[in-house]
């Protein structure tokens, strides 16, 4: 029965994932940034739901231009971030860029490309954030730099905060976790080391009672901060909301 279910939620996902690339090519350029923003969280909000996947969120985005920052477990992160903060403009990795379909959707939603292997990419992503933070929208990072297995969190890596520091801009914390009937952290989410996107598809689509729960904190100042200092406060905000 559960092989079952797994392959029926992951016909769903890949036919669900189809209709999002449709929408992308045929009518985003036809939409207004409201449209598009509501198409963008129809789509993740329903992709989690087709994995299995209940959403379950504790507060509220700040509304005008922030900087948010995550802990990293998992390829779905972005979705779940998407389905409560559609507007938000994420920070991604280029490698991204050459996946099929996937590269297009997350194009459409205005996604940041870094090269994190060339470490002057990362003063070019910095400009694009901070002029996209001075338009007054949100941009999204996963300081960590990668995904870890959501037991604990990896150091956070400072450099991309300068954009919110040099243009005054709050930012909020979102501490991501992912249960299961049996785990109050699913290893079933879990997207590292050699696991690969078949293998990690395989295990949501299979698991039992799965939830992303997504916390979102209270914004904080920026203004003057030490960008060092900055990501260890958030780190350590994020690990107590994590072990509360």
């Amino acid at each position: 029965m559960r092989i079952v279910r797994a392959w029926w939620r992951l016909l769903r996902a890949v036919l669900h994932m189809l209709h999002g690339l449709a929408i992308v090519l045929l009518a985003f350029g036809r939409l207004d940034e409201a449209a598009r923003q509501a198409r963008v969280q129809w789509w993740a909000a329903k992709m989690l739901r087709v994995l299995g996947i209940a959403l379950q969120v504790d507060g509220m985005p700040r509304a005008g231009a922030t900087l948010l920052v995550s802990n990293h477990v998992s390829w779905l992160d972005i979705m779940a971030i998407h389905a409560v903060v559609p507007h938000a403009r994420f920070v991604s990795k280029a490698d991204i860029k050459h996946w099929p379909v996937v590269n297009r959707l997350v194009s459409a939603a205005g996604t940041l490309f870094i090269e994190r292997e060339r470490k002057r990419d990362a003063l070019r992503v910095v400009h694009q954030m901070a002029e996209a933070l001075q338009a007054g929208q949100t941009v999204a990072v996963f300081p960590e730099g990668t995904t870890s297995d959501g037991q604990g969190l990896l150091p956070f890596h400072a450099n991309l905060l300068q954009a919110a520091i040099a243009t005054e801009t709050p930012v909020q914390a979102i501490a991501l976790r992912f249960s299961d009937a049996q785990h109050r952290i699913s290893p079933a989410a879990a997207y590292i080391g050699d696991t690969t996107l078949v293998q990690s598809a395989w295990w949501i689509a299979g698991a039992e009672g799965l939830a992303a729960h997504v916390s979102l904190l209270p914004p904080e100042g920026s203004r003057h901060a030490d960008r060092r200092a900055l990501a260890d406060h958030l780190r350590e905000l994020i690990r107590a909301r994590l072990a509360a």
